[in-house]
């Protein structure tokens, strides 16, 4: 396989029509950033705010939920212009997301966002990647500052890592398919739950226990290096 790719326990090729859903992670996998930083990055404590994540992400802190309620605390204060300022001037999406996300939508799969960050910048994601599903967190807001807290929504207030494999699975129930049709791809240690239930686990550019683990490492170039996996697309 080529440099930079890495592939464990993939008996046989494989047919991306095979798949009926591919499911993302948002942060430092669809797009270039950890939003919360960024944000915190507005309020002068990003420094504080990233080693949280960071830790979180390794998979150094297990609680997510308090981890997140520590550095959404820390954005206290911001506004929700400055969460704006960091969507226009700060995120990129990921090279050959959309290359990816085009080829899947071909091949006749669904795709969903599932973020432990936050609506005010998932939802224009998906509308700027054409992604069907999507699930994260609100922050809560008043009189246009961030609160430090979130809004509890239909399905409860944080979106971590059981969270996200629920919501998978929830999904798959809802279209009939098998999480054996599913894709996974994520970068941080709250994406395993969902990682572990799926047919096809793929690290992107992801923390060392993440790698341990996923079937397929993109440890170089872009999303779309995902497809040289599968015979030509179907």
């Amino acid at each position: 396989m080529h440099s930079g790719l890495a592939l464990r326990d993939i008996p046989k090729p494989l047919n991306l029509s095979d798949f009926k859903l591919i499911a993302f992670d948002m942060d430092s996998t669809l797009i270039n950033i950890e939003c919360i930083d960024e944000i915190a990055d507005a309020v002068g404590r990003k420094k504080e705010v990233a080693a949280i994540t960071e830790a979180a992400m390794r998979g150094e802190i297990s609680n997510f939920q308090e981890s997140l309620r520590r550095r959404l605390a820390l954005l206290k204060g911001a506004t929700v212009a400055d969460v704006d300022a960091v969507y226009a001037q700060r995120l990129k999406i990921n090279p050959g997301a959309n290359e990816l996300i085009g080829a899947c939508k071909a091949a006749g799969l669904k795709v969903l966002l599932v973020s432990g960050g936050f609506t005010l910048i998932s939802n224009r994601v998906c509308q700027r990647l054409g992604i069907d599903f999507s699930k994260a967190n609100e922050l809560e807001i008043e009189d246009g500052y961030l609160t430090g807290q979130l809004v509890k929504q239909a399905w409860g207030e944080i979106c971590d890592g059981e969270e996200k494999k629920k919501t998978v699975l929830d999904l798959c129930r809802q279209l009939d398919i098998s999480p054996q049709h599913v894709i996974a791809v994520g970068d941080g240690a709250n994406d395993l739950p969902m990682m572990s239930v799926v047919g096809l686990s793929v690290a992107y550019h992801a923390k060392p226990t993440v790698r341990a683990q996923a079937k397929v490492c993109i440890n170089e170039g872009g999303l779309d290096r995902l497809l040289e996996v599968f015979r030509p697309w179907g």
